[in-house]
């Protein structure tokens, strides 16, 4: 038998058989895990079902577990906050893993956090950022050098004179990649860096991949763990600044100090009307096939994106969540079994 024959053979005898797990299966982003856990609480308040397991790892790390196949001994629902990548979707389909449900849950912010008693760190760009972090820079001939950058006033002196500290999200999460892309490349960007890459003879991928390689010296420190991590490395540096998501920092406001990105204030608010431009949405992807087959699945997915949970006003934009305000086309999808392209 060949090797999809012996995948769809163990798909058709789970799908047959008995389900001995009556508990719905999570893993994934540490930005949505905490929206995942009031959902799941309130949900096992709420039905009689057990209240669901909620992990967390990282968006990557989830996504790998969700690609792993169908079946009991599998998770149902994989948390993100970033899109499911075209490899991923492969990885999930070489294992049976073919009909997948994209749910967006709302949005979320990446904010620039420090010690509410350390140095002023007031006003952000992405250029800042990119000449603080990057691994190599141009020189003023053009050439790119290893970064020479230690102090925040090196790079504007209207930046506390300090060393440069930055505690940012380890590859395995999706934020990783949203700094990249919104802060790094778009730094990379501003400052013509990007441009004289390219003038360099390197094509598109290449020019991209310069700009978001990061400097190893210590000065950005790469945070495998959940915020807490970040924070407790924060808290322990006063030159630290850390990278968070917005409803983390709004939880903690009494302990850290957020700074503006391009002179907007992140907040529930600016991020709605798409002004704060480090801003994302955040998802879980479903398993179409466990739907019918793990008890009170379908009743959790669509009790997460439920006016009364997701909507304003509702316990998940208290915590943080900015609403989607198509909310009601997410709705739609689930009700429908809408599965992706």
């Amino acid at each position: 038998m060949t090797g999809r024959g012996a995948v769809l053979a163990a798909l058709l005898c789970w799908a047959g058989a008995a389900v001995a797990r009556d508990q719905v299966q999570i893993a994934g982003s540490s930005t949505v895990l905490p929206y995942a856990s009031i959902v799941a609480e309130a949900f096992g308040d709420n039905y009689d079902f057990p209240t669901p397991v909620v992990e967390s790892g990282g968006s990557s790390a989830g996504l790998k577990r969700f690609c792993e196949g169908l079946g009991e001994n599998t998770i149902d629902i994989a948390n993100a906050s970033r899109a499911i990548r075209d490899r991923e979707r492969e990885a999930c389909a070489a294992n049976g893993v073919t009909d997948i449900i994209e749910v967006r849950i709302g949005y979320d912010g990446i904010v620039f956090a420090s010690q509410r008693d350390g140095p002023e760190f007031a006003d952000f760009t992405p250029s800042q950022w990119y000449r603080a972090l990057a691994a190599r820079l141009p020189d003023e001939g053009g050439a790119m050098v290893p970064n020479p950058n230690t102090r925040w006033s090196q790079i504007d002196p209207a930046l506390p004179d300090v060393e440069i500290l930055a505690f940012i999200p380890g590859t395995k999460h999706g934020t990783r990649e949203v700094f990249e892309e919104k802060v790094i490349l778009q730094g990379c960007e501003d400052t013509g860096a990007a441009e004289a890459l390219a003038a360099s003879g390197l094509d598109e991928d290449a020019v991209e991949d310069a700009c978001m390689s990061l400097r190893t010296d210590g000065r950005a420190v790469d945070i495998d763990g959940d915020y807490t991590e970040t924070l407790a490395r924060t808290e322990s540096d006063p030159n630290g600044v850390g990278v968070f998501g917005l409803s983390f920092y709004e939880n903690n406001t009494a302990r850290l100090k957020v700074a503006t990105m391009d002179g907007v204030v992140p907040t529930t608010a600016s991020i709605a009307a798409g002004d704060y431009p480090v801003a994302r949405p955040l998802f879980f992807y479903l398993k179409k096939a466990h739907l019918d087959a793990i008890p009170g699945l379908k009743e959790f997915a669509t009790f997460f994106v439920s006016d009364d949970l997701a909507g304003p006003g509702g316990p998940l934009a208290d915590y943080g969540l900015v609403p989607d305000p198509d909310l009601a086309e997410t709705q739609a999808v689930l009700l429908d079994g809408t599965v992706m392209p």
